[in-house]
């Protein structure tokens, strides 16, 4: 019962924050979010830690796999520049090799970290096509990042729920926190 609870009111905390405007949200709110509080608040799933250990912890809790679905959690692999790794909630499919995502901490937007970016383009960028590297939209260039960051796949179970809400918000043709304003471009592939 008290999960039920903590849940609902943590949804409509969130539900508050992404579809306030980003003018309001950045300035007067001072939120600061990181990746992995936003994905759990946003997918419902109850995972803890740096947002790499999502993937490790997952095993036996809930379904994996290398397909991207609706609401399904993107891990990114911890790396160098990107030290505890990075989830993201998926928020529609577009192709095979492309997805929109809901993410928090990824871009700098005006001079800021911490912020949420809704639907925003993931590119697979692997030579198989079985999305073990991903380019990710990055506001500053206004274009997909020239970067390939290796993922371990997509967690599952709380897809349901949060691509529902997802739809939701779109019928209602919310306000969006930030959304890129033009159509996604490829930056060239760094050598």
């Amino acid at each position: 019962m008290l999960k039920c609870a903590r849940a609902m009111l943590v949804s409509i905390m969130l539900a508050t924050i992404a579809f306030t405007p980003a003018t309001a949200a950045t300035k007067t709110s001072g939120t600061y979010w990181q990746c992995a509080p936003f994905a759990r608040m946003f997918s419902g799933i109850q995972l803890f830690g740096a947002a790499y250990s999502w993937w490790n912890q997952a095993i036996g809790r809930y379904a994996q796999g290398s397909a991207p679905k609706a609401g399904a959690v993107l891990v990114f692999k911890s790396i160098g520049s990107m030290r505890s790794g990075h989830v993201a909630v998926v928020s529609k499919i577009i192709s095979d090799r492309m997805i929109k995502v809901t993410h928090a901490n990824w871009s700098v937007i005006n001079g800021t970290r911490g912020q949420i970016e809704r639907d925003v383009t993931v590119v697979d960028a692997s030579e198989k096509g079985d999305w073990s590297k991903v380019r990710v939209w990055y506001d500053p260039i206004k274009a997909i990042g020239t970067h390939s960051f290796p993922v371990y796949g997509f967690i599952y179970d709380g897809a349901a729920k949060a691509a529902s809400a997802v739809e939701k918000a779109a019928e209602k043709d919310a306000p969006l926190l930030l959304k890129p304003d033009v159509e996604p471009a490829l930056a060239p592939a760094q050598s």
